[in-house]
C-alpha cells in the first residue's frame, strides 16, 4: 500500500527561477506524485497560517493551486470558504468593477510586506478539481481576490508587479494597525457571490 506523508514545504520567497518558471497542465489527476503535492500544498498553506498557495510556491512546476479562506477572529464564518482545488483553470468572465486591498505572500513572508492590489471584484473560473471534473465559479471577494492572486503565480508573476501605489507598501505589523480593518479593506473582501457548477 502507497503511503502518502503529510509535509510542510519551503515557500519559495521573490526572486526564485522557479517562481517564473512554465507549468505544466495536470494530465493524470489520479498520479501519486499530484496527490503527494496536494497534501503538501494544504500542509504548507495551513502552517504559514494563508489562504491560498499554488505549486509553483513549493518549487514544483504544474498548473495547481488550492484556497482556503479560514475563519479567523475578523473573518465570519460566512465569509470564509471550504478548501478548493484548482488544476488548469483560467478565467472567462471578469466584471468590470475593480476593488483595491492589500495583499501579502507566502513568497515575501520573510519581509512581511503588504501593498496595495487592484483586481476585478467579480470573476469566474473555469478549472478541474482534484477528481478531474471540470468546474466553473463565480465569486467575488476575497474568495475571487485570492484565486486572481495565484492564478499570476501560475503565469509566473507576483503581486508586487501589480501594486497600485508602492508609496503605500507596509509591514504586517504596520497593516494590522493601519489598513486590516479599513472601511475600504473591509468592504472590497466581503464575499456575496459564490456560484459553483459543474460542466
Amino acid at each position: 500500500m502507497l503511503l502518502f506523508y503529510k509535509v510542510v514545504k519551503k515557500v519559495l520567497q521573490i526572486g526564485d527561477a522557479l517562481l517564473r518558471a512554465p507549468n505544466q497542465p495536470v494530465t493524470n489527476f489520479a498520479d501519486n506524485k499530484i496527490q503527494q503535492v496536494l497534501l503538501d500544498l494544504v500542509e504548507t498553506m495551513r502552517a504559514n497560517d494563508l489562504i491560498g498557495l499554488a505549486a509553483p510556491q513549493i518549487g514544483v512546476n504544474y498548473d495547481i493551486f488550492i484556497t482556503e479562506p479560514r475563519p479567523t477572529k475578523a473573518r465570519i464564518a460566512d465569509q470564509a470558504d471550504d478548501l478548493r482545488y484548482f488544476f488548469n483553470s483560467k478565467l472567462v468572465q471578469l466584471s468590470l468593477e475593480q476593488t483595491v486591498i492589500f495583499e501579502g505572500c507566502g513568497c515575501v513572508i520573510n519581509g512581511q510586506l503588504l501593498a496595495p492590489v487592484l483586481r476585478r471584484k467579480e470573476i469566474t473560473v473555469e478549472s478541474f478539481n482534484k477528481e478531474g471534473r471540470k468546474f466553473q465559479l463565480r465569486c467575488d471577494g476575497l474568495l475571487a481576490r485570492v484565486i486572481q492572486h495565484e492564478l499570476d503565480h501560475i503565469s509566473g508573476k507576483e503581486f508586487t508587479e501589480r501594486v497600485t501605489d508602492y508609496n503605500r507598501m507596509m509591514s504586517f505589523e504596520h497593516y494590522v494597525m493601519e489598513a486590516k480593518g479599513s472601511r475600504e479593506q473591509v468592504s472590497a473582501s466581503i464575499i456575496t457571490v459564490k456560484e459553483y457548477k459543474e460542466i
